[in-house]
């Protein structure tokens, strides 16, 4: 069993002989041992199992420290660099866009980490800032990649700060600016950090995006126009540290 209690969202996945047999996600909430216990319940309801039928747990992220059944404990970078090589054997470089952070991982063949690279601690440098971005536009959030992809004249942002970028925006609508081009400066603002973080490391390989950043197809379109180059998405993007985890929790079987 992997957990990844991130700041907004928990995530659990079950690993039977190096295959996903289950996996789910709850609202990270304020009390992530709360979280945890539910993400467990809700994986061994899944497959019929019992606490005692797991053989190794392992656990990441943020609230680590707070899963009490946990076996082990490791850092989210490196389960982020094992369950991407799991899912994408060629990838070598690893863009982690979170609710609260962004990094990007650079791994071996193994999907060891060779180094790594953090945004800054601020909001405008991860998933947070396109939160606050669609509570001032008032829209859902699962529609902001979207709706960004029928810009045509994406707004550019002055400022790198999440609360002057959110009084920029409600500038700029009254201003008269579209959603859809506010959103894809949003976007490619986000992209511009993003990058920053990639070329600090070098570009090479591959690359993958992992975390909440990765279910935004506008932002996953604005990183791969900077970087010109293609990006992975699996499928379930948020689960992949969780799935590292796993992984890691079946080798120390």
């Amino acid at each position: 069993m992997g957990i990844d209690i991130g700041a907004a969202t928990s995530k659990g996945v079950l690993v039977e002989n190096g295959k996903v047999v289950a996996h789910r996600l709850v609202p990270s909430r304020s009390d992530y041992r709360v979280a945890a216990e539910k993400v467990r319940l809700r994986l061994l309801a899944t497959v019929g199992l019992s606490q005692e039928d797991i053989r190794c747990t392992v656990a990441t992220g943020r609230g680590a420290a707070t899963v009490a059944f946990a076996d082990r404990r490791i850092p989210d970078i490196v389960c982020c660099g094992r369950g991407t090589k799991t899912i994408f054997p060629s990838v070598c470089t690893v863009i982690d866009v979170g609710d609260q952070s962004s990094q990007v991982i650079r791994i071996d063949r193994e999907g060891k980490v060779v180094n790594f690279v953090h945004a800054e601690k601020c909001a405008a440098g991860s998933g947070r800032f396109l939160q606050v971005i669609a509570n001032v536009l008032r829209i859902n959030l699962d529609d902001i990649g979207p709706l960004s992809l029928k810009s045509n004249n994406p707004v550019t942002f002055t400022t790198g700060c999440a609360v002057f970028g959110e009084t920029e925006v409600v500038s700029r609508v009254a201003e008269g600016d579209t959603v859809e081009d506010i959103l894809a400066g949003v976007h490619k603002a986000l992209a511009q950090k993003v990058c920053t973080l990639v070329e600090r490391l070098g570009k090479e390989g591959d690359y993958a995006i992992v975390g909440g950043g990765g279910l935004d197809v506008g932002l996953v379109k604005a990183i791969e126009k900077e970087l010109a180059v293609r990006i992975l998405v699996p499928s379930q993007p948020q689960i992949v540290a969780a799935l590292g985890a796993a992984i890691i929790a079946a080798e120390e079987c």
